[in-house]
Order: C-alpha cells, then structure tokens, then sequence
C-alpha cells in the first residue's frame, strides 16, 4: 500500500473515531439528562447563549483568563471553519454544542454561578436548561 494512501486512510479513520466519540458524549449527555432534554428548545437558546458569553467575556469583575477563552470561544463560533465543518448530519453541530459546553463549564467553576445568573439574557427556564445540559443544574 502507497504511503499517501495509508495516510490517508488512517485520518479518515480517525474522523470516524471522532465522530463516534462526539456522538457517544451528546448521547451519555443526554441519558444523564433522564430524557428531559427538548433539543429544539435548546437550539432555541442559541442567542441567548451567545449573548450571554458575550456577557460575561466583557465583565471586568470575571477573571481574565475566564474572559479571554470566552472571547476565544466566540471567535470560534462565529468563523465559518470548524473542527468537523457544520454540513456534515449531527456531528457538525455536535462540536459546537460539545465547545460551548466545556466552555460553559469552566466559566462556571472560574466566574462563578453568580455571573452566569446575572448575565443571563433570557427566561429562568432557559437558564435551568443551559445548566441541565453543561451539567451545573442545581
């Protein structure tokens, strides 16, 4: 077998194994969610996500590093090249929600959840739902 070819073969391999991966994590994400996720409603969240990160990348009260991996985040989401491009079916959304989520998290434990509740645009029910999902739910 050609060199290029194994090369080749190997890193489509290794996009399924991602795929795979990320599709495994939304699934267990969701089991521990006990179903009581709408992802329409989630995908309804989106603004007020990004509003909210927005948010709080320019709260001077937030710890820097907090602030820049937020705004590293929101270049992420708004440039149109992806680590797994968005046309492909689930997978190319998948990495976004899985980015935002971590994200999330560690704006959690490094701001606080007094900042992610000041911030937050939108209902309270939207907020419970954010959480459930990023897995801060109290």
């Amino acid at each position: 077998m050609p060199e290029w070819l194994a090369v080749v073969l190997g890193v489509l391999a290794g996009l399924v194994i991602l795929w795979l991966a990320l599709v495994a994590v939304l699934w267990v994400q969701q089991k521990r969610s006990g179903g009581a996720v709408d992802w329409r409603a989630v995908l309804r969240l989106a603004p007020d996500v990004m509003r909210l990160i927005r948010r709080v990348a320019a709260d001077p009260t937030v710890p820097r590093a907090t602030r820049w991996w937020l705004g590293g985040l929101l270049v992420y989401l708004l440039l149109p090249i992806d680590l797994i491009p968005d046309f492909l079916p689930v997978i190319g959304y998948a990495d976004d929600a899985i980015v935002v989520v971590i994200a999330l998290r560690f704006a959690i434990r490094h701001a606080g959840m007094p900042a992610i509740e000041r911030h937050w645009p939108g209902t309270p029910e939207g907020l419970r739902s954010v959480l459930t999902l990023v897995g801060a739910a109290r």
